[in-house]
């Protein structure tokens, strides 16, 4: 019949309609379902909550045959139930809002829930037509929580390394392990959070609710230090502060120490620390010693078999915490050789050196069958070696020049019960890798040795080679403070002298005001056509490390082109230059590769805007780090990644010192416009703290 027809179909202009039989909604599924934000589960798994929940689930109506663009509202049905302290059971309902299916719908549960009981819920689809399954009926599961009101007590910090000033004042020490153990008096106490003062920071979990928990603690500093604790229970509720106070002594000294200073002619060297070690007959003393460094002197030792020294005794148990370091300057890099060893039966127990790999040599630290290996030997350069095992972490690490390098290692040692070797490894036939070069100061510490001591042992006070404080020139000759070579002044350069301050426009009207001098009583002004200021050579060695600083101010707010104000030039380039690029807006440090014309360069950059003749301009340095491969521009004191690169070999460079203007072809070019004053040389490379200090008119 045609109204029946019309009933099962309805074709219109627009398209087609159906008419269709309602499908009930879905099954909530159990994944779906939460109690204040924490998974559904119940028995040994309910979770704890530490106020009234917000119970949750999605909830879901099939899409009707041939209508998927449908739009499915549905609410959510919720129960609750406990039984109470009579042993009645209560029940609560709830019924949400209607919205689209597959939206999140939520019932907070009221305040009057008990506390400290199990409470059960779950929760069923409706469509408004029909509702779903319970969700924990079938292949369901009920849901529970249990509302916990109560914080838990606060709690108790104890440490046998680093007990409270009350017991002991003083402790041992930086690069000491200490462990804390947290307890609470609650429970159902499952985590702690500690803090450290100046960090480390974190949360450490109980292995059971109640549960004790240890950890360990690695004093980087000496001084007076604390702990603060949270107990926090299962329901997330936190504990008041416990505060654990302790005090940490500097780091011991070391265990085993051999300066290596002995006078020339000498056959054993002398112990600051440990047994004295007797010489080889391939060993020299009376040997230069790096410069900047506290060293007097060092040994030499031939590669023979002779080149060795020992003790005859073990320094060190390496199968706990231990650090072996030295300074080295290896005589060739093409060979296995051996900075330190400890025997053990046929084979070194550890052993730091040189190794010969198949990328080219590299510093190495062997232990217990692992392998620390990185940077890169150099024949005839000064290097600062430290091998670290740390028996907590069970790590091996190597610090090249204070650089942790190469990737840290597990490592099981194995007893090294023989004599400790300065320049030789044992070996199944004797000893080999026998050391070819110059060796100093070697240490050994039974502690670790914390980054800053690390970088303290590593240090090299670089040397001030000039300072020219640009203050008055004399026949075009300005002079160095310490009455080294002094900067000549070209053409276009001049000494502006700035206020004495006698005269206050203020108090008298018919005086006229001079402006101050960047740093002092006066700087270089340079009028960006043909002004420069030189030295009389090379100032510093670019081959080797080296740090610039100077002050400068650029004359224009929008220079028409780049302008250095620092270089020192090879035959036919600038071995580097410090430069303002217009451009970018940027302080540019540019190294080229080769000594040609044209080069490919190396470039770090600071963005900074131009001066435009005010303010007291920028403090620049230019830093090459010659042991760590590294070139660094500073921009009033400071560095970052941008300014950054690496550099592996410097070139050495034979031109003089320019201030003002770099190599252009044959000649020179891109003269800067403007002011310039405090320029200091230094033969080694500031520390980023020493670098602060630059600019100020005295050496940091």
């Amino acid at each position: 019949m045609v109204g029946g027809c019309v009933a099962a179909l309805l074709a219109t202009a627009a398209g087609t309609a159906y008419a269709v039989e309602n499908l009930p909604p879905e099954q909530p599924l159990v994944k779906d379902l939460q109690s204040g934000g924490k998974a559904c589960a119940t028995g040994d798994d309910t979770p704890y909550v530490a106020a009234p929940p917000r119970l949750s689930a999605v909830l879901y109506d099939p899409e009707e045959d041939n209508q998927p663009s449908e739009f499915s509202p549905v609410s959510g049905e919720f129960e609750a139930w406990w039984t109470d302290a009579a042993g009645v059971e209560q029940r609560r309902a709830y019924t949400t809002i209607t919205l689209g299916s597959g939206s999140r719908q939520y019932w907070t549960m009221p305040n009057d829930i008990p506390a400290n009981t199990v409470v059960s819920w779950h929760v069923r689809t409706n469509d408004g037509q029909a509702a779903s399954a319970w969700s924990d009926e079938g292949d369901g599961s009920v849901c529970s929580f249990v509302y916990d009101d109560v914080n838990p007590e606060k709690a108790t910090i104890t440490s046998p390394e680093y007990p409270e000033p009350k017991d002991v004042y003083w402790v041992d020490g930086v690069g000491v392990y200490g462990h804390f153990t947290m307890d609470s008096p609650s429970d159902d106490v499952v985590s702690y959070t500690y803090g450290f003062l100046g960090g480390p920071y974190g949360t450490v979990s109980a292995e059971r609710p109640g549960a004790a928990v240890t950890i360990a603690y690695l004093p980087l500093s000496s001084g007076p230090t604390s702990l603060t604790v949270h107990a926090i229970d299962r329901s997330g509720r936190s504990s008041g502060e416990s505060h654990y106070d302790f005090n940490v002594k500097a780091g011991r000294a070391p265990v085993a120490r051999w300066k290596l200073d002995d006078p020339a002619g000498s056959r054993s060297a002398a112990a600051e620390t440990g047994s004295a070690a007797r010489a080889g007959t391939g060993v020299t003393f009376g040997g230069p010693a790096p410069a900047g460094t506290t060293n007097t002197a060092t040994v030499g030792l031939d590669g023979s078999g002779h080149a060795f020294l020992t003790p005859d005794a073990p320094a060190t148990d390496t199968r706990k915490t231990f650090a072996v370091s030295a300074w080295v300057r290896p005589a060739e890099t093409d060979r296995n050789m051996t900075v330190a060893s400890q025997d053990a039966d046929g084979a070194p127990g550890f052993s730091l050196g040189l190794r010969r790999q198949g990328s080219g040599p590299a510093w190495s630290f062997a232990i217990g069958g692992a392998r620390v290996s990185g940077g890169a030997p150099e024949a005839g350069e000064w290097t600062h070696l430290l091998g670290l095992y740390d028996a907590e972490t069970g790590k091996a690490r190597l610090y090249v020049n204070s650089q942790e390098t190469g990737t840290a290692t597990d490592a099981t040692p194995a007893q090294a019960a023989g004599a400790f070797q300065i320049g030789r490894a044992r070996g199944a036939a004797g000893y080999r890798d026998r050391w070819h070069g110059d060796i100093g100061d070697v240490q050994v510490h039974d502690r670790v040795v914390v980054p800053n001591e690390v970088a303290a042992l590593a240090y090299r006070k670089p040397k001030l080679l000039g300072h020219w404080s640009l203050e008055n020139a004399t026949g075009g000759v300005s002079p160095e403070q310490a009455g080294g070579a002094p900067l000549r002044l070209g053409t276009g350069a001049s000494i502006y002298r700035g206020s004495d301050n006698s005269c206050i426009p203020d108090i008298d009207p018919d005086c006229t005001y001079v402006p101050p001098a960047l740093v002092g009583d006066g700087h270089l002004r340079l009028d960006g056509e043909n002004g420069y200021a030189a030295a009389d050579g090379p100032v510093v060695d670019t081959g080797d490390s080296f740090t610039l600083g100077v002050v400068v101010r650029l004359a224009d707010a929008e220079p028409a082109h780049p302008m250095t104000v620092l270089s020192q030039a090879g035959e036919h380039t600038d071995a580097f230059k410090v430069r303002y690029e217009p451009s970018t807006h940027t302080w540019q440090l540019v190294v080229p590769e080769k000594d040609e014309a044209g080069a490919a360069e190396k470039v770090v950059s600071e963005i900074v805007g131009a001066d435009g003749g005010e303010g007291q301009g920028h403090r620049l340095a230019v830093v090459y780090d010659d042991a760590a491969d590294a070139i660094k521009l500073y921009v009033d004191g400071y560095t970052n990644a941008q300014a950054t690169g690496s550099l592996a070999n410097g070139r050495h460079s034979t031109g003089a010192l320019q201030i003002g203007r770099a190599k252009a072809g044959d000649g020179w070019g891109e003269y800067l416009h403007g002011d310039v004053d405090e320029v200091q040389a230094y033969s080694g490379a500031l520390r980023d703290r020493d670098v602060l200090g630059l600019g100020w008119g005295t050496n940091p």
